[in-house]
C-alpha cells in the first residue's frame, strides 16, 4: 500500500551512497577500519570508553545479559510494554523475565516502585526501556540496583541522543544497547551497538560478538595476528563495513534530526490539545532531553481502536501500536517458567495506545493532515 503519510521514513542522501561506494571500492566488507571508526565515533558521542558494534539490538541485549552473568533461574526485571526482543534476550541467556508495570498512563516507562516490589533473592538485573526516547527515572532505578547489588542494562533502542542530568541514555547503567533498525532515529538498516565504561564487560562483549575468538579476520589481514584461540562460546553477531559506513553518516545527522523530532512533537501536542482534547498524550512532563522516537497517543476509554486505525488507513495515514504487551503473547502465557504478574496500567495503556507518524523529514503541513485525520477518525469511530 502506498501511504499518503507513512509511520516512519529515513533521511538518506548522497552522503550515504558515497560512503557505501567507498566501502565497496575498498573490497573489505567485514568488520574493519570503518567499523572501528563507527565505534569510536559513537563512543565519543555518548561519552563512554567502549562501543561495540553488532548486527542488531537483539544481539546487543543478548550479549549484555551474558556479560552480566544471567544464567538459569536468575530473574531479570523487565517492562512488558516494549518489543519482545527485550525479554527474549533474557530467555536466550536461560534467565526468567519478571514483567513489571509502567509508572502511569502518562508515563509509559517502567515504574521504580513496581521494580522494588518485584526484587527477590533470585533477581540479578534490571532491564530498563526508555520508551519512545523518554528517559526512565534512572536516579531511583540505579539507587535501587545499588542497594540490591543488581546490574542495570539500558535498552536504549529508542533513545540514541536522549539525555538525563547531563548523561546520554545508555551510559547510566552498566551496559547500554542501541538499535539502528530502519525505523530508528539513525539507521543502518539492521544494526546495533553496545556501550559501557567497564573494561571487563567490554572485553567479554567483544569476545562473545565473534565466536569467542581471540583475534579477528581484520587483525590477521593487518598483520597483527596470524592465529587465534577460541576461549568462550561466542556468536556471530558481527556488523559489516557497509552498515558501519551508513552509521557514521547517520550519526553526523543525528543531533539535527532529533531536534526536528522534538519540534514536531511539540507541534503535534499543540494541535492535538486544540483539535482533539479527549486524546491523551503521554510524557507531557518528562525528565531530561528526549530523542522523540515515537509519538504515542491514548484513545478515549471505550473507543474501538481497530475502527480508528482502519479509518486512519482509509485516509492514507499509517499508524501503529507500541506495544502489544509481551506478557499477553501466547509464547509467554504458555511458558510455565514465566512469572506472571498483574500489570493493570500496562494492560490499560495497551488497549488504547496508537502511534502517529513521526520522522525528521515530516513537514508541519503533514502533521496537521495527520491531526485532522485523527479528529475525523475519532468522530467516525464514535458513530460506528
Amino acid at each position: 500500500m502506498k501511504w499518503r503519510i507513512p509511520l516512519s521514513d529515513i533521511d538518506f542522501g548522497s552522503e550515504e551512497i558515497v560512503a557505501v561506494q567507498k566501502v565497496l571500492e575498498s573490497r573489505w566488507l567485514t568488520m574493519g577500519s570503518v567499523t572501528q571508526k563507527f565505534e569510536e565515533s559513537l563512543a565519543h558521542y555518548v561519552g563512554t570508553k567502549h562501543a561495540i558494534a553488532v548486527t542488531n539490538a537483539t544481539a546487543a541485549l543478548h550479549l549484555a545479559c551474558l556479560a552480566v552473568n544471567i544464567s538459569r533461574c536468575d530473574e531479570v526485571i523487565v517492562p512488558s510494554l516494549t518489543f519482545v526482543a527485550t525479554s527474549n534476550a533474557v530467555l536466550y541467556a536461560k534467565g526468567n523475565p519478571v514483567f513489571t508495570d509502567i509508572t502511569a498512563e502518562m508515563d509509559l516507562n517502567i515504574s521504580p516502585r513496581a521494580i522494588e516490589a518485584n526484587i527477590t533473592e533470585r533477581t540479578r538485573a534490571i532491564i530498563v526501556v526508555h520508551y519512545g526516547g523518554y528517559p526512565c527515572d534512572m536516579r531511583e532505578i540505579t539507587a535501587l540496583a545499588k542497594r540490591n547489588n543488581l546490574q542495570v542494562i539500558e535498552d536504549a533502542a529508542h533513545a540514541i541522543g536522549s539525555e538525563l542530568e547531563g548523561h546520554k541514555l545508555g551510559t547510566i547503567g552498566n551496559i547500554g544497547c542501541f538499535s539502528f533498525f530502519s525505523n530508528k532515529n539513525m539507521t543502518t538498516g539492521e544494526g546495533g551497538m553496545l556501550v559501557t565504561n567497564d573494561d571487563a564487560f567490554a572485553k567479554e562483549l567483544r569476545l562473545l560478538r565473534s565466536h569467542g575468538m581471540t583475534s579477528l579476520t581484520w587483525d590477521r589481514h593487518q598483520g597483527h595476528a596470524w592465529d587465534y584461540d577460541v576461549v568462550a562460546l561466542g556468536y556471530n553477531y558481527r556488523i559489516d563495513e557497509i552498515r558501519a559506513a551508513l552509521g557514521i553518516v547517520q550519526l553526523g545527522k543525528l543531533e539535527r534530526n532529533n531536534e526536528r523530532r522534538r519540534e514536531l512533537t511539540q507541534y503535534y501536542r499543540s494541535l492535538l490539545q486544540d483539535l482533539t482534547p479527549e486524546i491523551g498524550i503521554p510524557f507531557e512532563n518528562y525528565r531530561g532531553i528526549s530523542a522523540a522516537h515515537l509519538m504515542p497517543i491514548l484513545l478515549p476509554d471505550g473507543l474501538r481502536r481497530n475502527v480508528f486505525i482502519e479509518s486512519m488507513k482509509a485516509k492514507g495515514i499509517q499508524t501503529s501500536h507500541h506495544y502489544p504487551p509481551i506478557h499477553r503473547f501466547s509464547a509467554y502465557q504458555n511458558n510455565p517458567d514465566i512469572i506472571q504478574k498483574n500489570l493493570p496500567i500496562t494492560d490499560e495503556v495497551a488497549k488504547r495506545e496508537v502511534t502517529l507518524p513521526l520522522y525528521s523529514t515530516l513537514s508541519n503541513a503533514d502533521a496537521l493532515i495527520v491531526v485532522d485525520a485523527v479528529r475525523e477518525s475519532l468522530l467516525e469511530s464514535k458513530e460506528s
